[in-house]
Order: C-alpha cells, then sequence, then structure tokens
C-alpha cells in the first residue's frame, strides 16, 4: 500500500487541518469535523479515513493527556479502573460496528449533542468549582469511562463532550478539571479503536503520521490554554462545537431532503 496517497501539497494541508483540529478537540472535542472530511476530501476511502484520523487522534490526545499528566491536573493512578474500563468498552464498540449499522445512533446524537451545548450556555455556573461526587469508583468507571469508551470505539464524534460532561455532572469536578482528565480517556478509546482498525489495514500509515506530528502540536498548544484560561474559554468552545457539530451530522443525515424541501420554497 502507497505510505502516502496523497501529493505532498495535500499533505502540508492535512498537517495544517490536523494542528487545527487537535487545538479544538484539546479544548471542547469535536476535533474530527474538521480532520475526517478533511481526509474524504483528499481523495481516501471512507474506511481510510476514518481509521488514518484515529492514528492522528492519538497524538492529539496523547499529547494533550501527557501535559495534563506533568502539570499535575491528573493522577493516573487516581484513574486507572476507569482508563480500563474505558479501554474495554473502546474495543467492544469497535467490534460491534463492523458488524451492525450504526443509523439510529446517527439520527439520536446531532439532538444529545445539542443538549449538552444547551446545558453549557443555559447553566452557566455549571463546572465552575468543584462539587460533590455523586458517583464513585466502579459504578462511575462503568458509565463515565466504560459506556462513553463503548460510543466512542462504536461511532465517536463528540466523544469528548460526553466524557468532560460525566465529570463535570457525575464526579463534580470543575470544568478545566474535567476537561484535563476527559483526554486521558479520550486517549484510551482512540488507542483501543485504532487497534482495530490497524488489524484491518485501512490505516494509511505515512498520512497518518503527519497528521499525527501535526496533532501533538495543536493539542499542546490547546492544553495550555485548559490551563491557563480555563472555563472562560472552554465553556463558549464547548457550545459552539456542540452546535456545529449537531448541524454537520444532520445535514449528513438529511441533506437531501432538506435541499428539496428548500427547493419547493
Amino acid at each position: 500500500m502507497d505510505l502516502f496517497v496523497v501529493s505532498p501539497l495535500l499533505l502540508g494541508v492535512l498537517f495544517l487541518v490536523a494542528v487545527l483540529a487537535a487545538f479544538i478537540d484539546s479544548i471542547a472535542g469535536g476535533g474530527g469535523l474538521l480532520s475526517v472530511p478533511s481526509l474524504l476530501a483528499a481523495g481516501l476511502s471512507p474506511a481510510q479515513s476514518l481509521a488514518t484520523n484515529k492514528l492522528q487522534s492519538v497524538g492529539g490526545s496523547f499529547s494533550a493527556s501527557l501535559y495534563f499528566v506533568r502539570r499535575g491536573a491528573v493522577n493516573l493512578r487516581e484513574q486507572r479502573l476507569n482508563i480500563a474500563m474505558t479501554f474495554i468498552g473502546a474495543v467492544c464498540g469497535a467490534v460491534l460496528i463492523q458488524h451492525i449499522q450504526a443509523d439510529v445512533l446517527r439520527q439520536v446524537l446531532p439532538l444529545l449533542l445539542l443538549a449538552i451545548g444547551c446545558w453549557f450556555l443555559l447553566m452557566p455556573r455549571l463546572g465552575e468549582v468543584d462539587r460533590e461526587q455523586r458517583l464513585h469508583g466502579l459504578a462511575y468507571a462503568l458509565v463515565g469511562g466504560g459506556c462513553v469508551g463503548f460510543y466512542d470505539g462504536f461511532f465517536g464524534p463528540g466523544a469528548g463532550s460526553f466524557y468532560a460532561l460525566a465529570f463535570v455532572t457525575l464526579c463534580g469536578f470543575n470544568l478545566a478539571k474535567a476537561t484535563a482528565h476527559a483526554k486521558v480517556l479520550n486517549f484510551t478509546s482512540n488507542f483501543g479503536s485504532l487497534l482495530f482498525f490497524m488489524f484491518g489495514g485501512k490505516v494509511v500509515w505515512g498520512t497518518g503520521i503527519v497528521m499525527l506530528i501535526g496533532a501533538f502540536i495543536g493539542a499542546r498548544l490547546g492544553a495550555r490554554l485548559v490551563l491557563s484560561r480555563g472555563q472562560k474559554l472552554i465553556r463558549p468552545m464547548v457550545v459552539t462545537v456542540s452546535a456545529v457539530m449537531s448541524a454537520k451530522l444532520l445535514w449528513d443525515s438529511h441533506g437531501s431532503e432538506l435541499m428539496a424541501w428548500f427547493a419547493t420554497l
């Protein structure tokens, strides 16, 4: 297989796309909105695009996670159970998606993402400070780690927002702390999913590694802003990214119907 598939010029464009996508993803999630369509536009097949995107996503989420861990924002020892359940969930989701269609989830997801955006928009004090934890130990690991990890392996868009929301609402973390912890679990589920794409031989390695380097840089820049700007930066980006993801997913599912409706007006 061709290691790059795309031309040197397109490769440079994809590198810059990965930097921007990872920057956004490290703050609010949703970087795949940029990277996956860009890979498709560059001529990769849908399977190659998804697989190569997972590779670059691993680079971005690892970069952000490493930054948060080194700065003491995340204690990996305390997250061992969450990480384990997330990995198991992601692997199970990646296996299942190869055997069934995700059409129902594709219809429901835009509404869920829109609800997340509205929740953060209409509750300005949500995640402002640490609050009492509602779920502990295995119970949280199964819900906030395993279930979201399963979703990330099975489908993926908005997984970072779901991780962060779980940490805010169930663990009582403030928004910056939740975002930092979300990236660790996001890296875990990305890595678990990537393993199955690797076995399937769909990863375009040359292109993916170039984008991984870009994602590593972009995520590091975004992670710094999370710790320095915190809630003032994260909240508006979560609201914006949730709205954009909802609109894109609705268009992907019902674009032709909407165009036909507009044509009748």
